[in-house]
């Protein structure tokens, strides 16, 4: 029963606040003056010359007040119910007199007790609006704390695969080096052995290409894994690039001696701060990545020179070049595609990364693209100086020339 009539007030509620203020508090309020002047009516034919009619009007001001919004309905019908009480409930009736002993004092005291009524019921919908409003706003900043921490959990939740993985690849990598460099020095005794065929020579060559591209691969999961989670401060020094680059030429030519890079130098001297062995691994990799995967290994350029504030590298082969998939992983910075998992291009998302993370490391940039007359185009730049840097710098060397 209790429910239905909740649901009858609330009804009745939302139909009475469809009607605007003005019309509706006004009607309210004849409402209710109408309801306590035929309730009086009906009491002063029981009671006679007891008049409890004060009474009424005073609940039906009090109701008034509870139902209209502001002091002004309520007062009003306290004015207008001491009004019927004097011309309609009070000797001489159906006239207004003031002559009656008391009544000045009797209607002064149900006006002012009206206004008492009025306020204390205005106070008690102020607060009960406060205490709605005070408890939307508490269970908002309780949905917004439960969102909150329920990304919190998420972002833990990431960096904790995240830190797993990375241990993980870490701890294989360490455990991969050391049998992959005692494989590889075995290879090259038996290659310098003279009683090994020609036949078993050839298979002998292809195990330690293959060991020596693991072993870069490895050091490169090893690299990229520490710089990414700090493990690896760079120990920066004044150091020349040209020395870096022809150090990682070098270190090139010595694991693939068949292959011809040019080497171009700028006229400036480049001479900026930098971790020389991560540069010399990242300009390795690139290297290699032209000799591997790029089909050219005749017409590949290492070039050295200043653009701006920026010592940059670039590395250009005239082979088949690559992909858009290719291109747009360097540009946004995600892994390399999963489609780049063949003989062709193994290790060759896992280079790039590297070099990725150790020019960002650095302050660099690091852009790829294919050249218009041929082959692929990496390009990296370091800050020459230490401060003082654009907030974009990739976006000078978009294009190839």
């Amino acid at each position: 029963m209790s429910q239905r009539v909740n649901e009858l007030y609330h009804w009745l509620d939302v139909q009475a606040h469809r009607v605007p203020a003005v019309p509706r508090n006004l009607g309210v309020t004849a409402l209710f003056l109408c309801a306590a002047y035929y309730a009086s009516s009906i009491l002063i034919t029981h009671t006679g010359g007891e008049n409890n009619s004060a009474l009424v009007f005073v609940l039906a001001v009090a109701l008034i007040s509870l139902l209209t919004s502001g002091y002004a309905y309520g007062i009003a019908a306290s004015i207008v119910g001491a009004l019927f009480i004097n011309i309609y409930f009070m000797e001489p009736y159906d006239a207004f007199s003031l002559s009656r002993t008391g009544y000045p004092v009797t209607m002064l005291s149900m006006v002012a007790v009206s206004c008492m009524v009025c306020a204390l019921t205005a106070r008690v919908k102020k607060q009960a609006t406060e205490a709605v409003r005070r408890e939307k706003r508490t269970k908002a900043l309780y949905e917004q704390n439960e969102k909150l921490n329920a990304e919190k959990t998420a972002i833990q939740l990431q960096s904790d695969r995240i830190s797993i993985r990375e241990n993980i690849l870490r701890a294989v990598s360490h455990d991969l080096r050391t049998p992959l460099t005692s494989i590889s020095g075995a290879v090259s005794v038996l290659l310098s052995s003279p009683e090994v065929s020609p036949k078993n020579l050839a298979m002998l060559s292809d195990i330690k290409q293959d060991a020596d591209s693991l072993i870069v691969m490895v050091e490169n999961l090893l690299s990229v894994t520490r710089v990414q989670d700090g493990t690896m401060p760079l120990k920066k020094r004044e150091e020349m690039l040209e020395e870096v680059a022809g150090d990682a030429l070098l270190t090139t030519r010595r694991r693939f001696p068949d292959c011809c890079i040019e080497l171009d130098l700028s006229e400036d001297i480049l001479y900026l701060p930098m971790d020389t062995l991560l540069v010399k691994q990242v300009i390795v990799n690139l290297l290699e990545n032209a000799i591997r995967h790029s089909g050219d290994t005749e017409h590949i350029t290492l070039r050295l020179y200043r653009q701006e504030d920026w010592a940059v590298v670039e590395v250009r082969d005239r082979g088949r070049g690559l992909s858009a998939e290719v291109c747009q992983a360097v540009r946004t910075g995600q892994p390399m595609p999963r489609s780049l998992s063949g003989d062709s291009t193994r290790g060759m998302g896992i280079g790039l990364s590297v070099c990725q993370s150790i020019i960002k490391a650095h302050g660099g940039f690091f852009t790829a693209g294919n050249h218009p007359g041929g082959g692929a185009v990496f390009r990296f730049g370091l800050p020459a100086e230490p401060a003082g840097l654009p907030a974009e710098p990739h976006q000078r060397t978009e294009g190839f020339p």
